[in-house]
């Protein structure tokens, strides 16, 4: 970093004593001030470009655990679904009777007899993030998903996400008496007519399978607003890095304008040597501001 330029009395008598002179003279200073402005922007953009990249690895790790639930999810359906097929190609399989159901409600009656689970609601989105995860489901390139994701503001996406969690802890909530209703049934009918208890596990089968199956959904939709979310965060991290190294061209402009008006105090060649510091002074100035506004 350059230090501060003290210009000795000597060389300020031969200054001219006019307006031009003061430039001339204040010219190492204010471009050792330039300098060190411009220092400090480029390394606040390095330190915003490492927070941004932090904070994708983070977010990648939570959509990561997203998309854990859904494969477990989707496997757990399977499995089930497999096990009804299993059940109802080795032995003859009757409809539930709700007459079994003994004081059940009527969401468990309907989830368990008719195959009605209680009805997920989707979280709806703005149209910018929808078009953002339209473009991410469809597997689109990365320019088209970045194109997608500069109209999005960070709080949009963090409103999507916590209405998608919302979704989900809406219908885990809905779900849950007839859970516990199920494991009770369970419980109680194992002992009892096997016909039934067939019938039962069957109708338990059926419903675990279209459980999982939607439990799985409402993660993969999660999973997909992280995803966003990360991907923000890495053009950001990108952008802020960008600004950096050209702040730092800047900085290093202003530092050759002080060394160059440094010499000219020295040797006393003024109107050339200042001519090429000021230049060198206004370039540096002319294209960080253009990088602050601009990039």
């Amino acid at each position: 970093m350059a230090e501060k330029i003290k210009i000795p009395d000597a060389v300020k008598a031969d200054l001219p004593q006019n307006k031009w002179g003061k430039i001339l003279g204040v010219t190492p200073i204010v471009m050792t001030v330039i300098a060190t402005m411009l220092a400090g922007l480029a390394s606040s953009e390095m330190t915003k470009a490492q927070y941004d990249r932090a904070l994708a690895a983070q977010l990648q790790s939570k959509a990561g655990d997203q998309w854990s639930y859904y494969q477990a999810k989707k496997l757990r359906s399977a499995v089930a679904h497999n096990s009804l097929d299993l059940l109802a190609a080795t032995s003859e399989v009757t409809p539930m009777d709700a007459a079994v159901l003994a004081n059940a409600d009527a969401a468990t009656i309907a989830a368990l007899t008719k195959n009605q689970i209680p009805e997920a609601t989707a979280a709806k989105f703005d149209a910018g993030v929808q078009a953002a995860l339209d473009a991410l489901g469809s597997s689109r390139s990365e320019t088209e998903i970045a194109a997608a994701l500069t109209k999005i503001k960070p709080a949009q996406l963090a409103e999507a996400l916590l209405a998608a969690q919302d979704a989900a802890a809406a219908f885990d909530n809905a779900t849950k008496a007839i859970n516990k209703a199920s494991d009770k049934f369970d419980e109680t009918l194992m002992a009892g007519d096997k016909n039934a208890f067939r019938s039962f596990s069957a109708a338990r089968l059926r419903y675990t399978s279209a459980r999982y199956e939607t439990e799985a959904r409402l993660n993969q939709a999660i999973a997909n607003v992280f995803e966003l979310q990360v991907r923000q965060n890495n053009y950001s991290a990108e952008k802020h890095h960008r600004r950096s190294g050209k702040f730092f061209y800047g900085m290093l402009a202003s530092q050759m304008a002080v060394i160059i008006s440094t010499f000219a105090i020295a040797a006393r060649q003024r109107s050339f040597l200042w001519s090429i510091a000021a230049a060198a002074g206004v370039a540096a100035v002319s294209f960080s501001l253009y990088v602050y506004l601009y990039v």
